[in-house]
């Protein structure tokens, strides 16, 4: 019990000490900030305390440990601005204790014509633009009710001739409290170097003097970019099972939200169950963010086997985005 005291107060502490002093917007590295998961958005995206599925390499490695079989889950998600976000992962079981993940995350919007002051109907070039992590997650149960992970991963973002990079850390706790149904959850999210955009667009002709009679306008020089650093986000959540039978259940759960960019916020949902295979879920995202769009969201889930032991859950969420369009998230996971 002193182990599980301990380490959630080094995770306290860390989310109070690590964090950079920076601005709203003044982080890069937005495109981790999109959850995957439909069932978590479906839920308002508290589920930081419930990461019970693979989707939990993105809201908590430690629950990684806590899954029963291996499994793989894919997300798709149609962003704001015609762009996509795609989530891939996979949890695989190295024994009862103890498991491994690896994933993918990607933001890409369809290429655009390049436009100039000279060539306003276009070059006759396309550019794109594009975002990416990989991680490597590991999570292991410390005792039946206690559990950390931690996720390592490759964050890169490129436009056009121009890319950046960095490795950043995920580190989760989860904690099944003495009170049946109560479990708590935290996890901080992005700790890492800073982003810098390197590539041939650096370099540009400059002329020292331009006033001055025979300086050359040719003088090549190299545009020295700015670092940025990247969203970290501190989750802290509870969820409680209201109650559990075998025709019905119904699930809610809270998280309270510190980013290093912006204001606190909490989110909250539920999700009602029949029979353990069909699914209704409902939340609300933002709740005390100033000037956020977003707000209601709802969702679905179904649960098949495609064999005794081969469980495939399909879902789907909306999620209200105000003055902007809504967004649609799908995602399937199949255990095996």
């Amino acid at each position: 019990m002193k182990t599980i005291y301990y380490i959630s107060i080094v995770l306290i502490i860390l989310a109070a000490e690590i964090y950079p002093q920076v601005f709203a917007g003044s982080t890069s590295g937005q495109f981790l900030k999109i959850e995957p998961g439909a069932r978590a958005i479906g839920m308002g995206g508290a589920y930081v305390s419930i990461a019970d599925d693979a989707s939990t390499i993105y809201w908590n490695p430690s629950g990684m440990s806590r899954l029963q079989n291996n499994s793989v889950t894919f997300s798709h998600t149609s962003w704001l601005a015609e762009t996509s976000h795609n989530f891939a992962g996979i949890v695989l079981k190295l024994s009862e204790n103890h498991a491994l993940g690896l994933s993918y995350t990607s933001l890409t919007m369809p290429d655009m014509e390049v436009r100039t002051e000279f060539y306003q109907d276009g070059t006759g070039e396309y550019f794109s633009a594009a975002d990416y992590s990989l991680g490597l997650s590991y999570a292991f149960l410390i005792t039946e009710q206690f559990s950390i992970g931690l996720t390592g991963k490759y964050v890169g973002q490129s436009i056009w001739h121009m890319n950046a990079s960095t490795i950043a850390f995920d580190v989760g706790i989860f904690y099944q409290t003495p009170f049946q149904g109560l479990n708590l959850g935290m996890c901080i999210s992005n700790i890492g170097g800073k982003m810098k955009y390197e590539g041939e667009d650096n370099f540009v002709y400059y002329d020292y003097e331009p006033d001055e009679h025979g300086t050359s306008d040719k003088i090549f020089a190299d545009i020295k970019m700015d670092e940025w650093d990247l969203p970290i986000t501190f989750r802290v959540g509870l969820s409680y099972n209201l109650f559990k039978t075998d025709n019905h259940s119904f699930l809610i759960s809270a998280d309270a939200l510190h980013p290093n960019d912006y204001g606190e916020s909490v989110n909250t949902g539920f999700e009602y169950g029949f029979h353990e295979r069909f699914f209704l879920r409902a939340g609300y995202k933002s709740l005390f963010k100033l000037e956020s769009e977003e707000g209601l969201t709802a969702g679905a889930g179904l649960l098949y086997y495609l064999t005794y032991s081969v469980p495939m859950k399909v879902d789907y969420a909306f999620a209200d985005f105000g003055r902007l369009n809504s967004v649609h998230r799908f995602s399937i996971e199949i255990g095996f």
